[in-house]
């Protein structure tokens, strides 16, 4: 199938519907065992604001979520214009996808976030979305990037993550 026929309504709708289906690890059974993780602030870098230097982790399921953007569940655009709305609905679409493979924000070890047109003054808006979402604790590895556009006209933000669970 092309990516253009997944981007139908009817493609997505049906990902929805087999993604709905499968198994879902609840957190109680997650929690039962836990993956050996490491977050390393090494000397000789600067004290991190937001994200850690460096996560390790042995074991567990590897989880690849392709990035998540400001649509709702009809593929309709959220917030236009409005970074911290985009980036709010970004995160909520992000839980979702983690709640899909049995993950949650707290297996999360590494964020990558592109926005368009990034200026530094957009670093407080996304830093109290973050927070909101991902708390301050056990932060995971992070990479902002400033883009041109991204793969629909109006988006402005997109998140993507990998995590770990047991």
């Amino acid at each position: 199938m092309t990516l253009r026929a997944w981007a139908k309504p009817a493609g997505l709708a049906a990902a929805l519907v087999l993604a709905a289906a499968a198994p879902q690890a609840g957190p109680a059974a997650r929690r039962a065992g836990s993956v050996p993780r490491e977050r390393i602030n090494p000397a000789g870098l600067s004290r991190p604001r937001g994200y850690t230097h460096v996560v390790t982790t042995r074991g567990g399921k590897h989880v690849f979520v392709s990035g998540q953007v400001a649509l709702d569940a009809e593929g309709n655009l959220v917030g236009k214009g409005d970074l911290k709305t985009q980036a709010d609905k970004a995160f909520e679409n992000l839980q979702v996808a983690l709640e899909a493979a049995g993950a949650s924000f707290a297996d999360v070890v590494k964020l990558n976030t592109y926005v368009v047109g990034y200026r530094p003054q957009h670093l407080a808006v996304l830093r109290e979305v973050r927070a909101l979402h991902l708390g301050e604790a056990a932060l995971p590895a992070s990479t902002l990037l400033g883009v041109q556009a991204l793969a629909r006209e109006g988006l402005l933000i997109e998140v993507e993550a990998v995590a770990v669970v047991p």
